[in-house]
């Protein structure tokens, strides 16, 4: 099956072709700020890409709330144009071929699940750490998208009173950090200055890897996966699986029951993830 597959981000849209199981990058453009465009300059690509190859479909990998039964885009996003209409007829009317959308984060998750860390996995969790926490829950190698399509939304678990995107994203950690030193400095300065002697540095990393690691828990002994996939930018910080593991070892020490070690592992594909899992959704749906 050759397939045009399209991430669909805030800044730019991922243009690219999945042709003899292998997957190639054509071009991006940027994201366009109204919907007319949004037709014109992916209908254009998509033409383009059907001049010099035989196409049997589009995979988009997209932000939002993603209903797969009524091809409606529901949520919120930076692209407030693609929201609350059925944009999969729209798309297909001018594709002139099938098009399949999935939530951006479960695509990242599928690609894990069919060529990425949790390959030899049928249930994993997929968790998302950048501005926020998002994630994906799959089982029985399928998106448990949920009553509501909030499965996988695991940035509104609550963490001491708090929501766990609050606590857990090193874009708030850094700000806590800000606002008690004065400084300015990213998450990924933080996470690092923790291992010398700033005293704040430590107490807010710490701070993120306790709420991640009470989660991570929670999440095990409530879905029960095989395993628990962390993506997002801290994902390639070396220290992090190692933390993540000690904190979770002294929660279940605290506790006088049978409990489950998680088994954790770091998203592999990066950058192609969206793409690729938009394509393993498309072969799903179709």
């Amino acid at each position: 099956m050759n397939l045009i597959a399209i991430d669909i981000g805030g800044t730019t849209i991922k243009i690219a072709t999945w042709i003899n199981q292998k997957l190639k990058m054509v071009f991006t453009i940027d994201t366009p700020n109204n919907l007319d465009t949004f037709y014109e300059e992916l209908t254009d690509a998509v033409n383009e890409i059907k001049a010099s190859n035989k196409i049997d479909g589009v995979a988009i990998s997209s932000p939002g709330s993603v209903n797969k039964k009524t091809g409606v885009i529901e949520g919120a996003s930076a692209l407030p144009y693609i929201h609350n209409f059925k944009i999969v007829p729209e798309l297909e009317k001018r594709f002139g071929l099938p098009v399949s959308i999935e939530n951006d984060a479960n695509c990242a998750a599928l690609a894990e699940l069919v060529a990425g860390s949790a390959k030899d996995c049928s249930s994993m969790a997929f968790l998302v750490i950048g501005t926020g926490v998002g994630g994906s829950i799959i089982i029985n190698n399928q998106i448990w998208h949920g009553a509501h399509l909030y499965g996988g939304e695991f940035g509104f678990m609550i963490i001491d009173g708090q929501q766990l995107s609050a606590l857990a994203s090193p874009v708030s950690m850094a700000k806590r950090y800000n606002e008690k030193t004065g400084k300015d400095f990213d998450g990924k300065t933080v996470f690092e200055l923790a291992d010398t002697d700033d005293l704040v540095a430590q107490e807010e990393r710490g701070k993120l890897i306790h709420a991640l690691a009470t989660a991570i828990y929670n999440i095990q002994h409530s879905f029960d996966p095989e395993k628990i996939i962390i993506g997002g930018g801290i994902s390639q910080n070396q220290e992090l699986i190692p933390l993540l593991n000690d904190e979770i070892s002294k929660i279940r020490n605290k506790l006088n029951i049978a409990t489950v070690k998680p088994i954790l592992d770091i998203c592999t594909l990066k950058n192609e993830a969206n793409l690729r899992g938009a394509v393993a959704d498309f072969e799903k749906e179709h």
